[in-house]
């Protein structure tokens, strides 16, 4: 007997989503956001179900995260920010306080959320992430949101 396989499509319509993004280094979380908005677009999501909530940088990401998906106003959020290793410990805390509150609101509400917090060493490895060479991770941050709320709807019933 052929087993079942669950995997999301890229489909967003109907899709409730939010961006929370950092306005510190804002040329490029400005560059992230506009590429989250065009997967959103490109994939189905209306521009009118995308809720995008601005605060101060990475560091208020996590406290944001969680009361946008405790709200269950929203089937995803996607997280959007950029730290920039510099000559003091900072970037680490920052970064790893972050990551880790992001995950533990994802974990502790069941709400899928993309992290396209940028943690580079330097500027250029910055804007090369936010729509250069390697691409908009903005944009990988949206494709992720849709396929996993897929995901998590087919496991929910």
């Amino acid at each position: 007997m052929p087993h079942l396989e669950i995997e999301g499509a890229l489909r967003g319509e109907g899709l409730r989503v939010a961006i929370a993004v950092a306005r510190f280094n804002s040329f490029i979380t400005d560059r992230l956001l506009d590429g989250a908005l065009d997967g959103l677009r490109r994939h189905g999501v209306a521009d009118e179900a995308v809720t995008v909530v601005r605060v101060p940088g990475s560091w208020e990401l996590p406290v944001t995260v969680k009361a946008l998906a405790e709200s269950r106003k929203y089937d995803a959020i996607i997280c959007l920010g950029a730290v920039i290793r510099g000559d003091t410990p900072h970037f680490d805390y920052v970064a790893g306080e972050a990551a880790k509150g992001i995950g533990q609101a994802m974990l502790s509400t069941g709400v899928p959320v993309a992290f396209g917090v940028l943690t580079t060493n330097t500027l250029e490895q910055a804007i090369d992430r936010a729509g250069a060479k390697s691409g908009n991770k903005g944009f990988d941050a949206a494709t992720t949101v849709i396929e996993m709320a897929g995901v998590l709807r087919q496991i929910r019933g």
